[in-house]
């Protein structure tokens, strides 16, 4: 990231239970590497979560493919406002 000069946070989320996740932001450029306390990454999940036009499912077995399903809806382009 220092190399690209992305000054940015990322967000990493561990799945804890079927619908539920933990987040934290990683601050790996800066001088202090996270801060979990802030909620920063929850928050920002969950407004992505809440405004998400489609569902996506992924499934992982054991043995065998990953199988991709869900719906999904097309996102118009953005309007200029003049």
């Amino acid at each position: 990231m220092d190399i690209q000069g992305w000054a940015a946070t990322v967000t990493v989320l561990h799945r804890i239970a079927d619908g539920e996740f933990a987040a934290r932001n990683l601050f790996p450029v800066g001088a202090i590497t996270e801060d979990p306390a802030t909620g920063a990454a929850a928050a920002a999940v969950g407004a992505y979560m809440r405004i998400l036009p489609g569902l996506l499912t992924v499934d992982i077995p054991a043995a065998g493919g990953i199988v991709v399903s869900g719906r999904a809806v097309r996102i118009p382009p953005p309007t200029v406002n003049s």
